[in-house]
């Protein structure tokens, strides 16, 4: 029978803004001395929300945990375009909203759901003969990128205050909400891009029993280690 420590598990941790999903592995892995430390699904800088890390021999199931499916929230802006498709990038274009429903917007949004194959943004973290591609689009270079399959199963509108939309996706593992932002927005006509994102839900986790960084570093080893889903239980979440 395989030993176990309290550190063999997952934490769900709610993301701050500005923080790269590599930060928060770096500040927990440090702060409380773990070993290893990984994390099952990046988050852009600008997005807050759900992030599973896993400790110890449990980053052995951050495959599987990172290939169940997501739920974000957000907020696009209509008419303007980014280079990185969201409010962290340079300023590409800016054309009049035309006027717009909710009704419309989901009209819009409709054919986006079901299988597609998206192709990712030049500013990702995907690399590409071993160097990321935000790297080469800060050169300024641009290169091919293999479409990759991601499935939609909803992409709901709830408020719309022009020129901002807010909305709801539920979606497979890979897919760029931005990228959806953007593509609906050149649909309408006028360009899009997103500026705020939310994961809610990775597989059977959920963002409301996630801890928030500042509180997860106050606590102490002990208090970490109770907040710990243990390896057997993730392992039947996997």
């Amino acid at each position: 029978m395989r030993e176990f420590t309290p550190l063999d598990g997952a934490l769900l941790v709610d993301k701050p803004q500005e923080w790269t999903s590599h930060d928060v592995v770096a500040k927990v892995r440090g702060h409380f001395r773990i070993a290893k430390v990984g994390h099952c699904g990046t988050l852009d800088p600008m997005a807050t929300g759900l992030l599973v890390l896993v400790f110890g021999q449990a980053t052995r199931l951050s495959e599987s945990l990172m290939a169940t499916d997501k739920v974000y929230e957000g907020v696009m802006r209509l008419g303007e375009s980014t280079d990185s498709h969201d409010a962290d990038g340079e300023l590409t274009g800016s054309m009049p909203v035309p006027p717009l429903s909710l009704e419309d917007l989901n009209t819009a949004a409709s054919p986006f759901e079901g299988d597609q194959h998206q192709i990712p943004p030049m500013v990702s973290a995907i690399k590409i003969g071993g160097v990321p591609l935000h790297k080469l689009a800060r050169k300024g270079q641009e290169v091919e990128r293999q479409p990759r399959l991601i499935h939609v199963y909803s992409y709901r509108f709830h408020e719309y205050e022009e020129p901002f939309a807010y909305f709801e996706i539920a979606c497979t593992k890979g897919t760029y909400i931005r990228v959806l932002a953007h593509d609906l927005g050149n649909k309408l006509g006028c360009g899009a891009h997103l500026t705020r994102l939310r994961r809610l839900s990775s597989g059977r986790f959920n963002v409301q029993q996630a801890h928030t960084l500042d509180k997860i570093l106050a606590w102490t080893p002990a208090e970490l280690a109770r907040e710990v889903i243990p390896y057997l239980k993730l392992k039947h979440a996997a």
